[in-house]
């Protein structure tokens, strides 16, 4: 079992050299790195060449959003499974390892997903409430339930090549929740099995983030994808629509506070 890992990438050096040393420590799986990168004009290139002899394919050319790079990536890979991880985020020691026992014991599972904390641009872990909330869904997981909620954090999932193949790519006329309205295609090829343990992975807010810039509108295209996945007059739509505005004022409070303390 052969993993496909793609990290796009667009001024990221601030981040980048961390993000890609957790990739490329993986060395206890079969791995393929492909890094996707816009066309940076900060050092993220100089990054990247020290890098280059763990790297299989490294993509330099224009592009229209990370979407459109991640989908490049997809497009050149060759794994058996696949993943993204953005160039702020990064794995722990032993995920990808992980993830392929749990697809060998779950031959029915199209996604994998596991433990994702959030932290701050120094690595320290914030939001653990947010965290807990989220892992509070993984004894009841299912299509329904992630229909319902997006509780499931994307540095930390993993799909197999078949399922994407069925889902086709990345949305790119979205803005921020091209990733949750992929992950519902993915869904219907399969289950989705937990990683159980510590975390997959972790995920870095910082105030250049799409989720800290646009979280009003990943929400709204969060519910637009779920009623279109579950229905118009489905159940686990209208929760979803209750669920979104929910969030959204825990968010704008959350921004509120921040500039009062800037």
């Amino acid at each position: 079992m052969r993993f496909s890992i793609i990290t796009p990438n667009y001024n990221g050096g601030r981040f980048l050299e961390q993000t890609l040393a957790s990739v490329t420590a993986q060395t206890d799986v079969g791995l393929e790195y492909i890094v996707v990168d816009g066309g940076s004009a900060d050092d993220s290139h100089a990054i990247i060449a020290r890098h280059a002899d763990k790297i299989a394919k490294t993509i330099i050319e224009k592009d229209t959003g990370p979407a459109n790079a991640i989908n490049k990536g997809l497009a050149a890979a060759t794994g058996d499974v696949l993943a993204w991880l953005n160039a702020d985020d990064i794995y722990y020691p032993g995920a990808l390892r992980r993830v392929r026992e749990i697809f060998e014991q779950r031959p029915d599972a199209a996604i994998c997903f596991g433990g994702c904390p959030i932290v701050d641009a120094q690595g320290q872990e914030i939001r653990a409430a947010i965290t807990r909330f989220k892992e509070s869904f993984y004894p009841v997981s299912s299509r329904f339930t992630y229909q319902c909620i997006n509780y499931l954090s994307q540095p930390a999932l993993f799909f197999r090549r078949s399922a994407f193949e069925q889902a086709g790519p990345l949305r790119e006329d979205m803005t921020a929740a091209w990733d949750y309205e992929f992950i519902l295609r993915l869904w219907r090829s399969g289950g989705a099995a937990r990683v159980p343990g510590g975390p997959l992975a972790a995920f870095r807010w910082h105030e250049q983030s799409i989720s800290s810039q646009h979280f009003a509108r990943q929400f709204q295209e969060e519910y637009e994808a779920a009623r279109a996945d579950a229905g118009r007059l489905a159940p686990q739509t209208l929760i979803h629509f209750f669920v979104r505005w929910g969030i959204v004022g825990i968010y704008s409070l959350m921004a509120r506070r921040r500039k009062s303390c800037a």
